[in-house]
C-alpha cells in the first residue's frame, strides 16, 4: 500500500527540516500522511517498538525512515511529536531527555495525548519543569481503527486541535506547533490544561465510558443475540465508539481519573433524576430534560458557527455573510413577516414564571429569541418547540427557576440581557449573563445602576459592559425611578425586578416607550397600573398562564413598508402586524412624509392591537421628524433613513442619541453607508439631515460596498435601498440578520428584489 500524494497540493506551511514522530499508530501515521499530502518538504522519520509498523510506514510512503530506538532517530530533529499512549509517556520522555543533545539546537517537542495534566506532570518529573520548547497538544480526531495501516491524510481536516501551552512557553515554539497542525487542515485552539481535561472528560471520555458499559451490559444478557440483531441505527451510532482501542481508553480513564469521576457524578445525578421521573410518571420533568437535550445540540452548533464567544472555547467566527443586491426590482405582494421579537422574548420569560402551561403562537424563531428560550431550559423550565412558531411553556412559578450550570448566553440581544438582569436580580441563585462580541460592547450600566438602588448586587466588565454577574438572594426593595432617557428595556427590567421586590416599584419615562411588558403582565393576571408618564406594580404577586398570539413584528415589516414607499408602481400588504400605540412611530412618520398607507382588518389579539397594512407608492416629501415620535420608531430609523434618501427635500432627525448605543452606532453607521452611496447628509450629535431625491424617473443614489458592522437593521436597510440604486450594493457582515428576521432574503426575493448571499448563513 502506497500513499498517493495529490499533484496539485501547495507546499505545507510547516517548515520543519526533520520531523520525528514517536509512536507510529493511527494518530502519528495520519499526521505524517497529512503532511505528505499537504506538500511537506522536510524529512519525516518515526520511532516505534514494532518494527513491522516502521516497515509498513516506509512502504506506504508516509515516512522516510525509522527504527525502534529513539536515540538512533533523533539526530538533527527540529521537531519531536510524542504520539504514544498516555501511560507510556513518562518512560518515553525519559528516553528523550537523554537523547536531546543529538537533536537540532532549536528542537521543539509536542504531543498528542488526551489528558494534559498527566502529561504535564510527566514532563515536570522528567525535566524538572515543562521545558520552554515543549507545547502540549491534543488533536480531537480519531477512529476505531488502529496502526499506521489506518493512517488517513484527511483525519485532521476541519477538526480541532487544542494546544495547552505553559505560560513560559517560547512564542516561536508555540507558533511552529500551530503551523504543524494548520498544515494538516486543522482548526487550532488554545486553553489551559485544567480546562482541557474537564471539557474532554465530559465530551469524549464520559461518552466512551458509557458506550463500553452499555455494550458490555447488553452483551452479557441471555437475549444478547436478539438485542444486537434488532438494534436500530441510534444504538449502533452511540455504541460504535465501544469498538475503540481498550488499552488506550484504560490508560485515559486512569490518567484523567478526577475529571472523569466528576463528569460521571454529574451524569449519575441526571440519570437518577430521570429514573425518578419515569418511576413517578413526572411528565413535566421528562419533557424538560428531553426537550432541553433535543434542542441543545442544534442550538450550540449554531452558536459555534455564528459567534466568537463559546460556552467551552473562545474561537474565531467561522465566516462572514455578505449580501450582494442588484439595483432596481419591484415591490409587490402580500407578506407575513416573523413574529415580534420583543413579545417573543417576553412570552418566554413570563410563561416560564407563570403557574400553568402557556401556549405561544407566532413565536419568532430567530437566534436572539432562541437564546432566551434556551436560557430558560438551562434554568429547569420544560419548553416544547418551537415548531412553526408554536411554543408550549410549562411554567415553574415565580420561585421555581433553578441555578444554571454556567453563564447564560443571550447572543446579540440587548433586550434579553437587560430584561434578564431584572428577572435574575430577584432569584436565590448567582447567575452570569454574557453574549456575542457585539453585545459585550453595549452599555448595561443603565440597568445595573437602578437595580443596585433596589438592593441588587451586580458586577459588570469595564465601562459597564457585559458580562453581568448577579449575586442571588438579594432582598430587593421597590423604588421610584425617573429614567434619564426613554428606554422600554430599562423600564421592563425594573418592572421584572419589581415582581420580586418588597413594596411598590414605580418607573417614570421621559417619553412614551413600547408597553409590551405592561400589557403582557396584565394578560398574565399581574396588575400593572399607569397614570400619565408613570407605571407601577406591587411586588409579591403571581403570574397565571394563558395563550399568547404574537403579532408580526412592525420593525421587520418596516423594511417592506419602506420598500413599497420608495419604489414606483409598488403595492404591498403586510399581514397581522402589531400596531401597539407605543410602536407605530414608523407609520406616523411615513404618513407625515406622504406615504399612501392604510390599516385594514384592525383587531385585538391577546391584548395587543393588530392590523394588515397596505402601502402603495406615491412620492415622499422630506419632513422634520417630530421629536415625540422618535422613541416610538427608534428601531425603525435605519429603514426610514432610506425613505428620506428617496424623498423630495430634506428630512431632519433630532433627539435620537439612543441610536448611538444600539447593536452599532446606528447614526454613524447609516451616515457612513449613505456617504458610500453618494447621499448628501449632515450629521449632528443627536440626529442627521438627509437630502433626498424626489425624482422617480432616475436612481436616487449610486451602488457601492457598505459595512453593516454586524448590525442586522443596517444590513436590511441597505438591502432595500437597492430598489432605487443605479448599481449593485454589496453589504458586508450580515450574519446577524438571522437574529431578528431569518426569512428576510426569502421574502425580499418574493416581492421582486434580487439578493444573493455569499458565505455561510445557516
Amino acid at each position: 500500500m502506497t500513499l498517493t500524494v495529490e499533484n496539485s497540493v501547495k507546499p505545507s506551511g510547516c517548515q520543519e527540516a526533520r520531523l520525528l514522530i514517536v509512536g507510529l499508530g493511527l494518530i502519528g501515521g495520519s499526521l505524517a500522511a497529512a503532511l505528505r499530502t499537504a506538500g511537506f518538504q522536510g524529512q519525516i522519520v518515526a520511532c516505534d517498538p514494532d518494527e513491522g509498523e516502521i516497515a509498513r510506514g516506509i512502504e506506504m510512503g508516509v515516512i522516510d525512515a525509522g527504527g525502534t530506538h529513539l536515540a538512533e532517530q533523533i539526530n538533527d530533529a527540529t521537531m519531536v511529536v510524542l504520539a504514544v499512549p498516555v501511560l507510556a509517556m513518562e518512560s518515553v520522555m525519559a528516553s528523550l531527555a537523554g537523547a536531546l543533545v543529538q537533536a537540532s539546537a532549536d528542537v521543539v517537542i509536542t504531543d498528542v495525548g488526551s489528558t494534559k495534566a498527566t502529561i504535564r506532570a510527566c514532563a515536570q518529573r522528567v525535566f524538572g519543569q515543562v521545558p520552554t520548547n515543549m507545547v502540549l497538544g491534543h488533536p480531537i480526531a480519531g477512529s476505531e481503527k488502529s496502526g499506521v495501516a489506518a493512517a488517513n491524510p484527511h483525519l485532521y481536516v476541519d477538526h480541532k486541535v487544542i494546544l495547552t501551552p505553559e505560560p513560559n512557553v517560547e512564542p516561536n515554539a508555540l507558533q511552529r506547533v500551530r503551523s504543524l497542525w494548520q498544515a494538516c487542515g486543522a482548526d487550532v485552539l488554545e486553553m489551559d490544561v485544567e480546562r482541557h481535561d474537564q471539557v474532554l472528560a465530559r465530551t469524549s471520555h464520559l461518552p466512551h465510558l458509557l458506550a463500553f458499559s452499555l455494550v458490555d451490559t447488553l452483551a452479557r444478557q441471555d437475549e444478547r443475540l436478539d438485542i444486537f440483531r434488532y438494534a436500530a441505527g441510534g444504538f449502533r451510532d452511540f455504541t460504535r465508539i465501544a469498538g475503540s482501542d481498550p488499552v488506550m481508553w484504560r490508560d485515559i480513564f486512569i490518567a484523567n481519573k478526577e475529571a472523569v469521576l466528576a463528569s460521571l457524578d454529574d451524569f449519575e445525578a441526571g440519570l437518577s433524576h430521570l429514573r425518578h421521573a419515569v418511576e413517578v410518571g413526572d411528565s413535566d420533568a421528562l419533557i424538560a430534560t428531553f426537550d432541553r437535550a433535543s434542542h441543545a445540540r442544534h442550538y450550540f452548533d449554531s452558536l459555534l458557527n455564528k459567534t466568537s464567544y463559546q460556552a467551552e472555547y473562545h474561537m474565531q467566527p467561522q465566516g462572514k455573510v455578505t449580501y450582494r443586491v442588484q439595483p432596481g426590482g419591484q415591490a409587490q405582494g402580500r407578506l407575513r413577516v416573523p413574529g415580534d421579537k420583543s413579545m417573543s422574548h417576553r412570552s418566554i420569560m413570563l410563561g416560564a414564571l407563570a403557574e400553568g402551561v402557556t401556549e405561544v403562537k407566532g413565536f419568532l424563531e430567530g437566534e436572539d429569541s432562541l437564546a432566551t428560550l434556551q436560557a430558560f431550559r438551562e434554568m429547569g423550565v420544560a419548553i416544547e418547540g418551537p415548531h412553526q412558531g408554536k411554543v408550549t411553556i410549562h411554567g415553574v412559578g415565580m420561585h421555581g427557576l433553578k441555578a444554571p450550570s454556567g453563564p447564560l448566553y443571550v447572543g446579540n440581544s440587548g433586550t434579553a440581557m437587560r430584561l434578564f438582569s431584572g428577572l435574575l436580580a430577584g432569584q436565590d441563585f448567582d447567575s452570569e449573563l454574557t453574549g456575542d462580541e457585539s453585545l459585550t460592547k453595549r452599555p448595561m450600566g443603565r440597568v445595573a445602576d437602578p437595580l443596585r438602588l433596589m438592593g441588587a448586587t451586580i458586577d459588570t466588565a469595564e465601562g459597564g459592559c457585559p458580562p453581568l454577574k448577579i449575586r442571588g438572594g438579594a432582598a430587593l426593595e421597590g423604588i421610584e425611578y425617573d429614567m434619564p432617557m426613554a428606554s422600554a428595556q430599562v423600564k421592563s427590567c425594573l418592572l421584572l425586578a419589581g415582581l420580586y421586590a418588597e413594596g411598590e416599584t414605580r418607573v417614570r419615562e421621559p417619553a412614551p416607550t413600547r408597553d409590551h411588558t405592561e400589557r403582557m403582565l396584565n394578560g398574565f393576571g399581574y396588575a400593572v397600573s399607569r397614570e400619565g408618564d408613570t407605571c407601577w406594580l406591587q411586588g409579591g404577586g403571581k403570574l397565571t398562564a394563558g395563550p399568547i398570539d404574537v403579532p408580526s413584528d412592525i420593525s421587520s415589516a418596516t423594511f417592506f413598508l419602506v420598500a413599497a414607499a420608495i419604489t414606483p408602481g409598488s403595492d404591498i400588504t403586510l399581514e397581522h402586524v402589531g400596531i401597539n400605540p407605543t410602536r407605530i412611530g414608523v407609520i406616523n412618520i411615513l404618513t407625515l412624509m406622504g406615504a399612501d398607507l392604510a390599516l385594514e382588518n384592525e383587531r385585538e389579539v391577546g391584548g395587543e392591537p393588530v392590523a394588515d397594512i397596505r402601502i402603495r407608492y406615491v412620492p415622499l416629501k422630506g419632513i422634520d421628524i417630530p421629536v415625540d415620535q422618535v422613541p416610538l420608531a427608534i428601531d425603525e430609523f435605519p429603514a426610514l433613513f432610506i425613505a428620506a434618501a428617496n424623498a423630495e427635500g430634506i428630512t431632519r432627525l433630532r433627539g435620537a442619541e439612543e441610536l448611538r448605543v444600539k447593536e452599532s452606532d446606528r447614526l454613524q453607521a447609516m451616515a457612513d453607508g449613505l456617504a458610500v452611496l453618494g447621499v448628501q447628509h449632515t450629521m449632528v450629535v443627536d440626529g442627521i439631515d438627509i437630502v433626498g431625491n424626489g425624482d422617480a424617473q432616475k436612481a436616487s443614489y449610486n451602488g457601492g460596498r457598505v459595512d453593516s458592522l454586524g448590525d442586522h437593521r443596517i444590513a436590511m436597510a441597505f438591502a432595500i435601498a437597492s430598489l432605487r440604486a443605479s448599481d449593485e450594493i454589496v453589504i458586508e457582515d450580515c450574519a446577524n440578520v438571522a437574529t431578528s428576521f431569518p426569512d428576510f432574503v426569502e421574502l425580499a426575493s418574493r416581492i421582486g428584489m434580487s439578493v444573493s448571499v455569499e458565505g455561510s448563513h445557516e
